[in-house]
């Protein structure tokens, strides 16, 4: 990056500080604080980390006259928390945070603004299982747009702010599905006589007004199965095939089950022993096609990492110049980073495009050539700050 875009986005980031309500988060002054700034090194990431504020007032005119790319504060609280080292700085708890960002979905897209409404699903995913399994209260919970690729949740519920990282790991375990013990939730109900097994009584799982996983899994059949009964025979059946030991006969039959609303109740009570002639194997694999799509995809080792420094809401993301923005759990479904998140103005602005592009911003599609030219500030700033543009004056 050269230095007078160095320069520029300093200045512009400059004006944003001078004017915005920061927010801090609790107990701040517990909490170490890192911040990488426009300097030599940027845009290479160089933490200056181990600092603490003692006031409000301390913590904001530091942020406005050092102007930093990037802000972030620890997800723990500390006794002295600007010693050096870990050990000195005495931890006495954690935040419990959820990193949702899409270089974590398994998923394709084909806007920048695709991307982010995928990852806002998941992060609408994650929400209802913190709400519904992990009974947290929305008072405790905290939603953030991260000024890049995804959402941040932070949860300061008093009963995990004093987890360890296995304990964390083991909420990591449940929303994502990991070694959910799936015998528990599917599988025969198998009759035993004096002389052993005798048959296998039927095949079940959990109902779809059961808590947790099983009711959750339940549901997604539910939906598989009257999604498919609307299809037409031929790509219902070309859907059915993709299963294993799934031919003709066996489709159409699947079909069937599909399409009568009795054996949807009887499913829906867990009875999956609605027709002989449908294999375990089928309702076997169904059953993991849903825990593979309902669990959450998140960034794992950021929730067991009882030390995390995480972006400060209201700051400025250095890598896209949007705003970290807090949100409500009511606000989140009708947010717009590409809209709502853009904190620069319309006036024209120079800059020498480095890298042609498609970039949707602020209700607008733009198709950037390559070379000298004048764009709004808004999307000359967020150009320069993912290194696809140079400032010229």
């Amino acid at each position: 990056m050269q230095v007078q875009t160095k320069e520029f986005l300093r200045d512009k980031f400059r004006e944003y500080y001078s004017s915005a309500s920061l927010l801090l988060p609790p107990q701040f002054e517990k909490r170490e604080w890192g911040f990488i700034f426009f300097d030599e090194s940027y845009p290479d990431i160089v933490m200056r980390r181990h600092k603490s504020f003692t006031s409000e007032g301390e913590a904001v005119d530091y942020i406005k006259s050092m102007v930093p790319a990037h802000v972030f504060h620890s997800s723990a609280y500390y006794s002295n928390p600007s010693a050096p080292t870990m050990k000195e700085k005495g931890w006495q708890g954690a935040d419990l945070i959820f990193d949702l960002d899409a270089d974590h979905l398994n998923l394709k897209w084909t806007t920048y603004g695709d991307m982010l409404q995928k990852v806002k699903d998941e992060t609408l995913k994650l929400i209802d299982f913190l709400l519904s399994d992990f009974g947290f209260g929305k008072d405790y919970m905290q939603v953030i747009f991260s000024g890049g690729r995804g959402y941040h949740i932070h949860v300061r519920d008093p009963n995990v702010i004093g987890l360890e990282s296995p304990e964390r790991r083991e909420i990591v375990d449940y929303i994502t599905g990991l070694e959910l013990e799936l015998d528990r939730i599917f599988g025969e109900r198998v009759v035993y006589g004096d002389v052993g097994r005798i048959s296998a009584e039927t095949v079940r799982m959990s109902s779809y007004r059961d808590a947790g996983w099983g009711g959750r899994i339940n549901r997604w059949v539910i939906s598989f199965l009257v999604d498919l009964g609307r299809k037409k025979d031929k790509q219902a059946v070309q859907i059915l095939k993709s299963f294993g030991g799934i031919g003709d006969e066996r489709a159409l039959e699947i079909l069937r089950v599909a399409r009568d609303k009795g054996n949807i109740d009887s499913i829906k009570k867990g009875n999956l022993d609605v027709s002989r002639k449908i294999p375990i194997t089928f309702w076997r694999s169904l059953v993991q096609m849903a825990i593979a799509d309902i669990g959450v995809k998140i960034d794992e080792p950021v929730t067991a990492d009882t030390k995390r420094l995480i972006r400060l809401p209201t700051s400025l993301h250095g890598g896209s110049s949007f705003r970290v923005t807090p949100l409500t759990l009511d606000t989140l479904k009708d947010f717009n980073p590409l809209r709502d998140a853009v904190v620069f103005g319309d006036e024209s602005v120079g800059v020498n495009v480095i890298k042609a592009s498609n970039v949707e911003i602020k209700g607008e599609e733009y198709r950037l050539r390559k070379g000298k030219q004048k764009l709004p500030e808004h999307l000359a700033v967020f150009l320069m700050c993912r290194g696809a543009a140079e400032y010229e004056s």
